[in-house]
């Protein structure tokens, strides 16, 4: 069963469930899906849905730490059910340990020991392995603490 056709089966047990979280968020992913093949007049296959969907992960979660800061308790616990539905339909993700390991890796592969000039060259290496399996910024995380 391919991403698409999860999500229109989910949206469907959503809505049968009466479960408006779930049918909302999905219905959102769908559109933006939707929206990018439209605008770009291409199927997207697996990854370019993947991509969707993380990119929609990642806008909750900035959104996420706005309402946090404001003390908008109901928008926050709403906005991590929708991130929990969301992340159902992404690959597992990466741990700090596990990504400080591949950075230890990449590093060795690349002759790199230290510096921050090599920031640049870890992080280039780095994130075309973790696409889709790490957040950008724990990858950023990682590479600085290996590089100090």
């Amino acid at each position: 069963m391919t991403l698409k056709e999860r999500l229109m089966n989910d949206f469907k047990e959503a809505m049968k469930a009466h479960d408006e979280v779930a049918k909302n968020t999905i219905s959102f992913a769908r559109a933006a899906i939707k929206q990018y093949e439209v605008d770009h007049r291409e199927e997207l296959d697996e990854a370019g849905i993947l991509s969707i969907l993380s990119k929609q992960v990642k806008m909750r979660k900035d959104a996420l730490a706005d309402f946090e800061k404001a003390g908008r308790t109901d928008l926050a616990d709403s906005y991590n059910a929708e991130i929990a539905i969301l992340q159902k339909y992404l690959p597992e993700q990466l741990s700090i340990e596990e990504l400080s390991k591949l950075v230890a890796e990449a590093a060795a592969e690349l002759g790199i020991e230290g510096g921050r000039q090599n920031m640049g060259k870890l992080m280039g290496a780095m994130m075309p392995k973790v696409k889709g399996k790490a957040d950008g910024n724990l990858v950023k995380e990682a590479v600085m603490d290996f590089l100090k």
